[in-house]
């Protein structure tokens, strides 16, 4: 490879926010690309309801008490959080108390997260290299079908990508010329990313470090110092929230739910924090697979395995390759040179984040992919970008001309495990990307105008597998706790032989304010939820809750969050979750519960989410209701013995005042 070639291939763009240079189009191209994202993400949004009604349920317990908003509570009298610090509800409570609380001021937010993430990628790309490869690189997050479900969701998921992708644009700006305060700015981004989704908001921090270490424009010991700085700012701006739980008095707090003790030190460590790399999770509801771990198959190939492959796979090859070569390239550039350091801070995020997705052995859903989508999206823009420029010269053509091979084939593949779903696309695709990887060869000898035809038909074949994985997804509503992106018959866990918008375990969730119900089945009414899914409960019993609710403190109680946020959101009064999401938090106690009822607390018990089994075990207990703890095993047996049962609109029910 020449110099000028290696020149060629690394164009560095001026380290402006808004380069005086660029040509006229790129204005109107970056408006077009936010524009596009904008109507992807919120087309038919309000299909999907309550989406994640646990969440939802939250959502309207914050938007009606400042305790409940601070502390994540699940319900507004504030008995337990729910399993996530609460940045994402914080986020979703303030539209809901501006806007009321509905699907489109839940869901809303999401999606303008989504187009945030998108101009992030492009002007953190742009600053090093050009508006061309910014754009590319935004495109592709844009069309990843985790993107486009997470960004129409209500998980947490959405602003934790958000996040760290507004870290990476902070430390790309703290390289340029070793400022301290762009460098607090990266590490106070990454600390509310904490308060979003705990560890996973961490994975990113010992590559940022390193690469500032190594490419920082100042001498080492200011380095060091500044990222001991950093890292202050990621303790404080995630540990006060901590602390102020830490320090409330737990008669003063809602019980800390996804924690055994009450303790947010232990939701950290544990069930949010190490126990999903290793599977020791006290109180976790148990996975699907046996192989690698109860959550499916660990190891390398998992990112690409039927589960995850579709969800975000697609570009990863291809975005690997770009990574090697370009560094390659430019390994002789100086410590500090800017290109490689933005390089190396996307490629650390790709490969620790997905070797970390890969052999996790605790919780872990297909959608948490989405968090890999930016740093794919700037390594293919950068790459693709980077060598079409170069392209008189043989080895940049045959980087992405083999680039360009290996994501066609593995497009036909992933396309393949749907094959009655437009079987032709993947003809389209394998023919237009062989055909525009063999072109790549031709293109010094073509007119200028067919190496661009050249050019598009490439970005064209790269991105229609996933961008009609996406289009498929924001045309299915989605419901439950574990959403999957594409279409129906990938396989993998929550998606096979089972309704396309919802989880594979309890009924499909019924929508809100009369939209539409979600895929795989007819909304409907009665009944409570599952595990993963929320119900919509009939009039008769909404009637029933609401009647003399105001001499309660909670209108029903009911084992398991789920089984209790259809009915909280339909009333829009509190309803006690008895054991947290699972059913398996060991709150209340037996005793604590039948105080409770003693002092007239609690109206109703809910049947149907209490079950037998009292291992805090996943699955079905008695009569389709969940498998909760000894303690939530013990309050409902108690209720059963001691209170008379009756049925409104298909639910049983115990009135606990009578």
């Amino acid at each position: 490879m020449t110099t000028t070639a290696t020149s060629q291939l690394t164009p560095a763009a001026p380290t402006g926010a808004a380069p005086a240079g660029d040509p006229r189009w790129v204005r109107p191209a970056l408006v077009g690309l936010l524009l596009t994202t904008g109507v992807l993400y919120l087309w038919g949004l309000g299909a999907s309801g309550w989406a994640n009604g646990f969440y939802s349920a939250a959502v309207q317990a914050g938007s009606h008490s400042w305790k409940a908003f601070f502390f994540g509570s699940f319900d507004s009298a504030s008995f337990i959080t729910v399993d996530k610090p609460p940045a994402a509800l914080w986020v979703m409570d303030l539209s809901a108390r501006m806007f009321g609380v509905n699907a489109w001021s839940i869901l809303v937010p999401q999606a303008l997260m989504g187009v945030g993430s998108v101009a992030l990628v492009y002007a953190t790309v742009r600053r090093r290299f050009t508006p061309t490869a910014g754009l590319i690189a935004g495109a592709v997050l844009a069309t990843t079908p985790a993107a486009a479900l997470m960004f129409r969701f209500n998980n947490p998921d959405a602003l934790l990508t958000l996040l760290l992708t507004a870290s990476c644009y902070a430390m790309v700006r703290a390289l340029e010329h070793a400022r301290t305060r762009w460098l607090v700015f990266a590490g106070t981004l990454i600390g509310f990313a904490f308060l979003t989704k705990m560890l996973q908001a961490l994975v990113v921090v010992p590559g940022f470090a390193m690469v500032y270490l190594a490419a920082a424009p100042t001498s080492v010991g200011r380095r060091v110092r500044q990222l001991l700085v950093a890292g202050a700012a990621i303790v404080v701006s995630a540990g006060w929230w901590v602390l102020a739980v830490a320090l409330t008095p737990a008669a003063d707090r809602p019980y800390v739910g996804g924690s055994q003790h009450n303790s947010i030190w232990e939701l950290i460590v544990g069930y949010n924090g190490l126990g999903r790399l290793t599977g020791n999770e006290t109180g976790s509801v148990g996975g699907a697979g046996n192989a690698g771990s109860q959550w499916g198959p660990t190891g390398i190939a998992r990112l690409f395995n039927s589960e995850y492959g579709g969800q975000v796979a697609w570009l990863i090859p291809a975005a690997l390759v770009f990574l090697v070569a370009i560094l390659w390239l430019v390994r002789r550039a100086p410590r500090t040179d800017g290109r490689r350091a933005q390089l190396l801070l996307w490629g650390s995020w790709l490969i620790v984040t997905g070797l970390t997705l890969s052999f996790a052995k605790g919780i872990i859903h297909a959608y948490y992919v989405i968090v890999l989508a930016p740093a794919i999206g700037a390594l293919v823009g950068i790459g693709a970008d980077a060598t079409w420029r170069s392209r008189r010269h043989l080895a940049p053509r045959a980087v992405i001309g083999g680039a360009l091979v290996i994501t066609t084939l593995w497009s036909w593949t992933l396309l393949d495990r749907t094959p009655s779903w437009h079987p032709a696309l993947r003809l389209v695709v394998l023919a237009s990307g062989l055909g525009a990887a063999a072109a790549v060869f031709a293109v010094p000898a073509l007119h200028r105008r067919a190496a661009t035809l050249v050019a598009g038909v490439a970005i064209a074949s790269a991105l229609a597998g996933p961008a009609a994985y996406a289009l498929d997804t924001v045309s299915v509503p989605h419901s439950g706790a574990i959403p999957t992106a594409g279409p129906a018959g990938q396989g993998g866990f929550g998606r096979a032989g089972f309704g396309r918008g919802g989880s594979r375990f309890g009924p499909p969730q019924a929508a809100p304010n009369g939209l539409a119900g979600t895929a795989g089945g007819p909304p409907g009414r009665g009944g409570l939820g599952g595990l993963l899914d929320t119900a919509t409960p009939s009039d008769a019993l909404v009637a029933a809750l609401r009647a003399d609710a105001s001499s309660y403190t909670w209108v029903a109680a009911t084992v398991g969050s789920n089984n209790a946020a259809g009915v909280q959101l339909a009333t829009g009064l509190p309803v006690m979750s008895i054991g947290g999401f699972n059913g398996t938090d060991p709150t209340p106690t037996l005793a604590e519960f039948q105080a409770l009822v003693a002092a007239g607390k609690v109206h109703y018990f809910l049947g149907g989410g209490g079950g037998g089994g009292g291992g805090g075990g996943f699955g079905a207990g008695p009569g389709g209701g969940l498998r909760g703890s000894g303690t939530s095993t013990a309050i409902t047996a108690w209720v059963q013995e001691t209170f008379t049962a009756t049925t409104i609109g298909g639910t049983t029910v115990y009135a606990l005042d009578g």
